[in-house]
Order: C-alpha cells, then sequence, then structure tokens
C-alpha cells in the first residue's frame, strides 16, 4: 500500500538541491538568465536559480546576493562567478561567466544601435519608461518574495525593519554612495547578528545545562 501523495508543493527552501550537470549547463543557464534580465536581473535570478534550476535556497541566494552586492563589479556577474567556481572551479566560473556576457553582449550592440537611430521617436521613449516602471516592480516583487527567507535570521525583526528603512533613506532619500551605505550599514548588521548568534549559542548552552 503505497503513502498518500502531499498534494501541496515544496518550498525551494525544503526541496533537495540540484547541482549544474556540466560547465555547458553553466553556459545555457547563465545565457538564458542574462537574456531575461531586463533591468528586474535579480528577480530573473531569483526565479532561474532557486525556483526552476534548484542550485540554491532562498536564504543561500539571499546570503550569496549580499556578498556580490559588496563585490566590485555587477551583482549577477559575481553570483555567476562564485555558483561556478564553487560547482567546477576555474571552468566553472569562466563557463557562467561566459554564458553571462556572450550573447547579451551581442544583443546590447543591436539595441544600442536600434536605439541610436530611433531613441528621439515619441513611441520609443514611451516604451523605455514602461520598461523601466516594470523593472521597479520586478525588483519589489523579489523583495516582498524573499522575506520568508528571514525567518531563522538572528536579528530581531524590530533590527531588521529599522536596518531595511535606514538603508532606503541613505539610498533613495539622501543619495549616499552604495558603498558607504555597504560598508556602515552592512557591518551594523553583521555587528548585530554576531551578536546575536552569540546570545542564541549561550541560552542553548544554559538549557542544556540545565537538563
Amino acid at each position: 500500500m503505497t503513502a498518500p501523495h502531499d498534494s501541496v508543493s515544496a518550498s525551494p527552501d525544503t526541496t533537495a538541491l540540484l547541482a549544474p550537470r556540466s560547465c555547458a549547463d553553466l553556459f545555457v543557464s547563465f545565457t538564458v538568465l542574462a537574456l531575461q534580465g531586463f533591468g528586474g536581473v535579480a528577480a530573473v535570478a531569483q526565479r532561474e536559480l532557486v525556483e526552476r534550476k534548484r542550485w540554491m535556497t532562498n536564504p543561500q541566494f539571499v546570503e550569496e546576493w549580499a556578498v556580490a552586492q559588496i563585490m566590485p563589479g555587477p551583482n549577477i556577474v559575481n553570483l555567476a562567478l562564485m555558483l561556478g567556481a564553487r560547482h567546477f572551479g576555474l571552468r566553472g566560473a569562466l563557463s557562467a561567466l561566459a554564458g553571462m556576457l556572450s550573447a547579451p553582449l551581442l544583443v546590447l550592440l543591436v539595441l544600442a544601435w536600434l536605439h541610436a537611430q530611433y531613441a528621439s521617436h515619441p513611441a520609443v521613449a514611451g516604451a523605455l519608461r514602461g520598461m523601466g516602471a516594470v523593472a521597479a516592480g520586478l525588483v519589489m516583487g523579489t523583495g516582498l518574495k524573499l522575506l520568508a527567507s528571514l525567518k531563522g535570521n538572528p536579528l530581531h525583526p524590530a533590527q531588521r525593519l529599522l536596518l531595511g528603512a535606514a538603508c532606503f533613506v541613505a539610498i533613495a532619500w539622501l543619495r549616499w554612495p552604495l558603498v558607504w551605505v555597504l560598508l556602515g550599514l552592512g557591518g551594523l548588521g553583521w555587528a548585530l547578528a554576531w551578536s546575536g548568534l552569540a546570545r542564541r549559542e549561550l541560552s542553548a548552552a544554559s538549557a542544556k545545562r540545565a537538563r
């Protein structure tokens, strides 16, 4: 007698993780990802790497995206290099990088030529403004989708809210350089997280001794 089938699909955080089959798989996957990343690349990367490929969980994606933001260069390129190097070393990193840059470079050259020819046309200008609004919506939607990955975060919910609000004010209102926001608020977040983990370990040790 077989066990009843669970009709609720597992989330990306609970399903077994998969791995790229080869360097060619990395190349093709990141080529497909790059060709979809018109403005909202974080949203596309989360869908492709977490939900479709299942190469990482949502918490892993959040953590590695944060690392990619701190590193110099485009965030998605940094993430591709890290993921490729993890599975196939230097060959994997170069394969993922080639996938990110080869086909999109050709598309970029064609679009740049078309933009130079037709940028002054009112319909083209309106279409570009509309695409900007869609890209902003994609980024916001991805941020909301990834909020669930903060459940096990060592920071108190109030601390997370304050750090998020401070980051928004610093970037959107005060227009501070991103590097200083990352160093300042990122460093503060690291210190608070380290303190929270230390308290969590101390509480666990105390509970173990009490038994």
